[in-house]
């Protein structure tokens, strides 16, 4: 998958400009893929030229002009592509936290666990927002109630995988805390 493709998923959701795809990708697509503004940027104008996506200008008083994006049928079309090609391979892990709980018999044990547990209120942190937007997204209704009804169900699946993966997360730092506790009590 590429840039590309997660920000027209995003445009999914909607027209929208480059400011907000950057904040809106912490909360639609976040549990998935990251970028940095200015990949966003770059990215919108690459795809702007190649025609999937479209900019009008609007004008505003106190701020500098936006330009909003939104899809082109050709953007589209480049989705529904892209839902038809294979993945192939899962993503492979690249973690350096897990680099870090590798070598922590060599090392300093204390200061692996002190990275753990930052990346736990991380995690919390992610989790309580992903909570929140389910709650948005459920607006009072069940699971069933919303996956039956909504116009769309691919954002309610993608953030059950980002509470999933937060959860899992927050399991693997408790279970991992402990055993370096212990190691960390039988070494001095």
């Amino acid at each position: 998958m590429a840039l590309r493709d997660a920000v027209m998923a995003a445009l999914l959701e909607g027209e929208a400009s480059g400011y907000d795809l950057a904040k809106g990708f912490d909360a639609s697509v976040a549990n998935f893929w990251t970028s940095t503004p200015q990949q966003l940027y770059r990215e919108l104008d690459r795809m702007e030229h190649q025609g999937l996506v479209t900019a009008r200008f609007v004008r505003q008083e106190r701020r500098p002009d936006k330009r909003l994006f939104s899809l082109t049928e050709a953007g589209y079309a480049a989705l529904r592509a892209y839902t038809e090609v294979p993945i192939g391979r899962p993503t492979a892990i690249r973690d350096g936290l897990l680099v870090k709980v590798q070598c922590a018999d060599v090392g300093d044990i204390a200061a692996v666990r002190t990275d753990i547990s930052e990346h736990m209120e991380w995690a919390r942190a992610k989790l309580s927002r992903y909570e929140r937007l389910r709650e948005r997204l459920l607006q009072g209704r069940s699971e069933d109630e919303h996956l039956a009804h909504a116009d769309r169900v691919g954002p309610y699946l993608t953030l059950l995988r980002g509470i999933a993966f937060e959860q899992e997360n927050l399991r693997w730092g408790e279970t991992a805390l402990r055993v370096l506790a212990a190691r960390a009590a039988v070494t001095h």
